[in-house]
């Protein structure tokens, strides 16, 4: 299990998302990207893990209107499209920065 990021900071004018973990890793996560890997049951089907959001109808300039941390394990981001289900966790996050975008 990840560990929380030690900072989170959404960059608006590069439009990335970026966290930087204990050991200084640093990443950047386009907005778009991030958005795209909602784990929500809304954007992924529950059962089978199958996408259910078709990328392409994420608005090019969506980005995070606010951030709540979820307990020590999740980060909860509402959207500018209106979207605030998905509840991202450490794991989820990691996963997320070892990913090419």
């Amino acid at each position: 299990m990840a560990s929380p990021p030690r900072n989170i900071r959404a960059l608006k004018d590069l439009q990335v998302l970026e966290l930087t973990w204990d050991d200084d890793s640093q990443f950047q996560i386009p907005f778009h990207a991030v958005r795209a890997a909602c784990p929500c049951a809304t954007c992924i089907e529950e059962w089978t893990g199958r996408p259910l959001l078709d990328p392409s109808t994420i608005p090019a300039d969506i980005h995070p209107t606010n951030f709540k941390f979820i307990g020590n394990y999740s980060l909860k981001i509402s959207w500018s499209d209106g979207h605030e289900t998905g509840l991202y966790t450490w794991d989820h996050f990691s996963d997320l920065c070892r990913r090419p975008h």
